[in-house]
């Protein structure tokens, strides 16, 4: 059989990948070749492009030198990364709240264009709803903007957002329900409907 192993395979040897390659350095790089898109992918819908290289390779250069404290038990790296890149993003905090409000007040950001790959098929309802949720992204607390993004953009299950922020999944379902609310609050959404969405991922 020719090609890559299934997503799934590959997601249950990232365990493996990071005992061996305690031993053998260079089976890390798996890991990289595997999950470095996705990251790149999640950090440039937060913070730019520019900001994207630095935090993808300082994402690996952290789960590099950490990766004897991995949690073996888990098969799958993936939200490991996920929170390192976090991490990573949350000290840059106050560029993403401000990249968050050029958006909301002029309809134009940097970070705009990195959206549109993926947004392109209704490139004109996304163009009108930038701003507002932009702005309503930027009056989030970081942790609720965190979890709302790793959920809506990193495509990150509740346990897998719990496992990357260190979490329980508790705390998880509760700050992305308050996320919501608020969001679909600041985008004109009829206060009767924002209820409580929890449970819908």
């Amino acid at each position: 059989m020719n090609g890559p192993p299934p997503a799934t395979a590959q997601a249950e040897d990232d365990a493996e990948t990071v005992a061996q390659s305690l031993e053998q350095p260079e089976l890390f790089a798996r890991l990289y070749d595997r999950y470095a898109p996705d990251i790149h992918r999640y950090a440039a819908r937060r913070l730019g492009d520019a900001a994207a290289d630095d935090i993808t390779a300082d994402t690996f250069l952290v789960a590099f030198r950490i990766r004897s404290r991995y949690d073996l038990a888990r098969p799958s790296a993936r939200p490991w990364l996920y929170g390192i890149a976090g991490n990573l993003i949350g000290k840059q905090r106050r560029a993403e709240v401000r990249a968050l409000k050029a958006l909301a007040r002029t309809g134009h950001d940097p970070v705009a264009a990195s959206w549109s790959e993926t947004w392109v098929e209704h490139t004109d309802i996304r163009i009108d709803a930038q701003g507002p949720l932009a702005g309503a992204l930027a009056a989030l607390t970081a942790g609720d903007r965190h979890v709302l993004l790793l959920v809506a953009w990193a495509d990150l299950t509740y346990q897998e957002v719990a496992e990357a922020l260190d979490i329980p999944v508790g705390t998880v379902r509760s700050r992305l329900n308050r996320a919501r609310r608020k969001v679909r609050t600041a985008l004109g959404a009829d206060p009767a409907f924002v209820g409580d969405t929890a449970e819908v991922v």
